[in-house]
């Protein structure tokens, strides 16, 4: 069974840095993608950014250049830098894992991340 669990959520001021991560355990076959999506109140659940098992990136237009995102490929973790965070970036933060060769997904359970003043 694969598990999804994350971290680095928390309140920070607007224009400040925060770094999530999220390590997967379980049988992960050599080819996936991983990475975050967030959902703000009132708002359906977005992509942030993922990366794939071969390291081609994609984000978001509104968080690029601001957020970057990583993984080690030993741990099965994926991180996700944020900076110049802003207050639309408001939301739960989840983990996304996608084992597009198996056909099955994961999710993590959430991490909040509040930026305000």
């Amino acid at each position: 069974q694969v598990q999804l669990v994350e971290s680095g959520g928390g309140l920070v001021q607007p224009g400040e840095s925060l770094t999530l991560s999220c390590g997967a355990s379980g049988s992960i076959p050599s080819l996936y993608v991983m990475g975050w999506y967030r959902q703000a109140p009132g708002q359906s659940r977005e992509l942030v950014a993922t990366i794939g098992s071969t390291d081609i990136t994609r984000y978001e237009p509104s968080v690029a250049g601001r957020f970057s995102i990583s993984r080690d490929s030993a741990t099965h973790t994926v991180h996700l830098q944020m900076r110049s965070l802003k207050p639309w970036d408001t939301a739960v933060y989840y983990c996304h894992l996608n084992l597009f060769m198996v056909d099955k997904e994961y999710w993590g359970k959430g991490t909040l991340v509040t930026v305000s003043s």
